[in-house]
């Protein structure tokens, strides 16, 4: 064999060899290589724009705008109730009756004497009559003219005190059918039909409590007073009930008293609400969380209060970018309440940002969303 070709002979198999090392090499390199990271598992929400409410909230106190206890005006006994325990009653209508009867008796006597002294008044009226004319021809005296005088007087007197007791007894009778002064709804019955009752008595009859309107009394640091007055100047400032929990609406009202002073004391000044309460779902006794909404924030950009995070630069939201990688924003916020965050400056309204899951995140980490929420639920707390 040729020196040349023994020569060919080896470079190619050296080739191949080394060919075959590289191949291995290469292949063991990728297989040592670390595998890329995986998502980084995460909850979802989006911005969202809508009105928010700005409010101060404080302990109130249910209170009736009339509470009346009822009594009896006159003595008897009770013939008839007219309504049962814990009825609605109008103003006006008939809730007891009084036995009527020895009523009606005096005031048929007091008529009946009346006319008895309207017929003497005017029989005595026409003899004065008489002796003023006799009294120039000398057949009366002067004497007696001034006699008869007196007389009418009296009768004439007396007529008047008829009609005074008429007027008593009329009242009397009157008052022998006792009505609700006030709408509302009736408490407890005190007193028995069948039992006889007296109006010197302590003990009411039944007690009535109009519920429809109602007020909230409830009070505030007196810091915010100031605030309170400037924004009442401008709109009527919106109160609204929660149950002590400070989770269920009840009602909605509007202030309509501010205290005069400070309560030195205890730093706090005193306020009233009004409210309709036509569902009386307001209870006088009641304790609830009153609201005073002072402002309102017109299509704000709000995320649940969870996505906000506090770094040392600020606070900040990771953005989640089309490409399910995260991006760190800086934002301010203008309020926290309600379990969502008002957004003033750098975030934009249909942004989708994370709500869960922010600790194992940085710029451009890639995310994997695992359950994809909304606002929804704080934008229905927020009202």
């Amino acid at each position: 064999m040729r020196p040349g070709r023994i020569v060919t002979i080896v470079v190619v198999v050296a080739g191949i060899g080394l060919g075959g090392w590289l191949f291995r090499t290469h292949r063991s390199d990728r297989s040592l290589a670390p595998p890329p990271d995986p998502p980084v598992p995460v909850t979802a929400g989006v911005a969202e724009a809508q009105n928010v409410p700005v409010y101060q909230v404080g302990l109130g106190t249910v209170l009736a705008i009339n509470t009346v206890n009822v009594k009896t005006r006159v003595d008897g006994q009770i013939m008839q109730a007219f309504f049962t325990q814990g009825q609605e009653v109008e103003a006006g209508a008939p809730l007891f009756l009084i036995d009527p009867r020895p009523y009606q008796a005096a005031l048929d006597q007091a008529k009946a004497d009346s006319a008895k002294d309207e017929a003497l008044l005017q029989g005595a009226q026409r003899d004065l009559t008489r002796y003023g004319k006799l009294v120039g021809s000398g057949f009366q005296t002067r004497q007696s003219f001034e006699d008869q005088a007196a007389t009418v007087g009296q009768l004439q007197a007396a007529e008047q005190a008829d009609n005074a007791e008429i007027e008593t007894a009329q009242l009397n009778l009157g008052f022998t059918m006792i009505r609700s002064p006030i709408g509302g709804r009736t408490g407890a019955l005190l007193v028995d039909p069948g039992n006889y009752v007296q109006a010197s008595a302590a003990t009411p009859l039944v007690s009535i409590t109009q519920i429809k309107p109602i007020f909230v009394s409830f009070t505030l640091p007196a810091t915010s007073l100031a605030v309170i007055q400037k924004n009442q100047a401008t709109h009527q400032l919106e109160v609204d009930a929660y149950d002590s929990n400070d989770r269920t609406l009840l009602a909605k009202g509007v202030l309509t008293f501010i205290d005069n002073h400070v309560n030195t004391t205890t730093g706090t000044i005193a306020l009233e609400g009004t409210f309709a309460n036509a569902d009386e779902r307001l209870w006088p006794g009641e304790f609830v969380s009153a609201r005073l909404i002072l402002s309102v924030h017109h299509n704000a950009v709000t995320v649940p209060e969870s996505t906000v995070m506090a770094g040392q630069n600020g606070e900040y939201v990771y953005v989640i970018l089309p490409d399910d990688t995260v991006q760190r924003r800086s934002v301010e916020v203008a309020s926290q309440q309600d379990g969502i965050a008002v957004i003033s400056k750098g975030l934009t309204a249909g942004e989708k940002v994370v709500v869960a899951g922010q600790y194992s995140l940085a710029n451009n980490v890639r995310v994997r969303i695992e359950t994809s929420g909304s606002t929804a639920p704080a934008k229905q707390r927020a009202g």
